[in-house]
């Protein structure tokens, strides 16, 4: 399965700490293993799932699209539920 990054998800991950990293690491690799864990969205954000995960024991979302075997991780505001969906739509 191939995994794209979108600049945004890979300019987040940047700035995170190695701790950080490792967790997040895990959920990707949670969705390679089912793509179909995160709760669908319908409306503006028809196509999109959500995977919350825990991040250093707080909730984060991650929303991502998957298609034909390609796998499309989009990570937004890591670490808060606040906005987040507000700023997935931008």
């Amino acid at each position: 399965m191939q995994v794209a990054e979108t600049p945004t998800f890979t300019r987040i991950i940047k700035k995170l700490h190695d701790n950080q990293k490792v967790d997040v690491d895990k959920a990707v690799e949670a969705l390679m293993q089912n793509p179909e864990t995160g709760e669908l969205k319908l409306g503006n954000f028809a196509g999109i799932r959500i995977y919350k995960f825990k991040m250093v024991k707080q909730l984060t979302l991650l929303a991502y699209s998957w298609n034909e075997g390609v796998l499309v991780l989009k990570l937004i505001n890591p670490g808060s539920h606040e906005n987040f969906y507000r700023d997935l739509k931008r």
